[in-house]
């Protein structure tokens, strides 16, 4: 079974990517109550927590509840990213991870994110320094490479992982794809295979299914996956795939009650945690999936997406139970 640093895992652990506006604390709480093994935050600019920047520093509230955590910084300037391990460490992480995978042009054009794969010696000495700076386990998230004819992730992964990484989740897209076309995993694969690598190689993209996490662990033999875009509004797919790899059947659909029930307290959560304005408005990206398949759904769709008072989104949960009572999911 994979550990990272001292931290033991399951076998085959299933991980809640970092996303941006979306992997905070009540959507984490949703995910690791529904089976997700190791949560991450949003990703935290280095840049602006070594300024106190008010949005940065909130990313960095974690809670008991959801450990074994990671907290993800990205930046591409050693002095800042050091500065940011001294920061993080205060909030008691069980993970520092690196963010050397986002494709977002604001991040990109700084050299940091996925911008650093120009530069895979910047990267590694990056990775090295934290490492010596803290005695967290430094794990990695990334890409293949820049492009296409750029890719060297088995070398890459290598590197890291001779300089102190714990573990490496690598998206199966290199950066010119942005989020186009189809994850490869068969480099991933290669990365796992390579006979010097002993950290765990965890897969991430396009893990959308039951039966793709499978594929993941069966046919490609890695660590265990990250999973990003298919939990968005659907923190019940680590339940899905555990219960899949467990009896080989798809877990029961998520009754309707149980859909407003979570969507109901999603929403609290944030209005507690962040307050109303963006506790309503960061939760709207979520009520497309957490309702997916009603028929003649936009109406309250609408409602949900477009009120800037919570009272109104509630509201809107309660006539959906009213109008939609006895819906079967498929």
């Amino acid at each position: 079974m994979p550990k990272i640093g001292d931290i033991q895992l399951p076998d085959f652990p299933l991980l809640l990517a970092p996303m941006e506006d979306v992997s905070d604390p009540p959507f984490r709480a949703l995910c690791k109550e529904q089976g997700a093994d190791v949560v991450y935050t949003e990703f935290i600019s280095s840049e602006g927590l070594i300024r106190d920047a008010a949005k940065s520093v909130m990313k960095l509230d974690i809670y008991e509840k959801e450990r074994p955590v990671g907290i993800q910084i990205f930046g591409a300037e050693l002095d800042s990213m050091l500065q940011t391990v001294d920061i993080v460490e205060k909030s008691n992480p069980d993970i520092i991870d690196i963010n050397f995978g986002c494709p977002v042009k604001k991040v990109v054009c700084k050299g940091a994110g996925a911008g650093i794969l120009k530069d895979i010696d910047l990267m590694v000495k990056l990775t090295e320094e934290m490492v010596k700076r803290t005695k967290l386990p430094i794990t990695v998230k990334t890409r293949l490479g820049w492009d296409h004819d750029s890719i060297r992730i088995v070398e890459v992964a290598e590197r890291l992982q001779d300089v102190g990484c714990q573990a490496i989740s690598i998206h199966g897209r290199t950066r010119a794809q942005m989020y186009k076309g189809n994850a490869d995993w068969k480099p991933i694969a290669e990365v796992k295979n390579n006979q010097r690598m002993h950290i765990p190689v965890f897969g991430n993209g396009d893990v959308d299914s039951p039966e793709r996490a499978m594929e993941m662990r069966d046919v490609y033999g890695l660590d265990g996956c990250m999973i990003g875009r298919a939990s968005i509004g659907n923190p019940w797919f680590f339940r899905q795939v555990k219960h899949f790899f467990k009896t080989g059947e798809h877990f029961r659909p998520i009754t309707l009650e149980e859909r407003v029930d979570a969507a109901r307290r999603h929403l609290q959560m944030s209005i507690d945690w962040k307050g109303e304005k963006l506790g309503v408005f960061e939760t709207r990206r979520h009520y497309t999936n957490y309702f997916k398949g009603i028929p003649n759904f936009k109406e309250y769709r609408m409602k949900m997406v477009t009120s800037d008072d919570s009272v109104d989104v509630f509201a809107a949960f309660d006539e959906v139970l009213e109008a939609f009572s006895g819906y079967e999911f498929a």
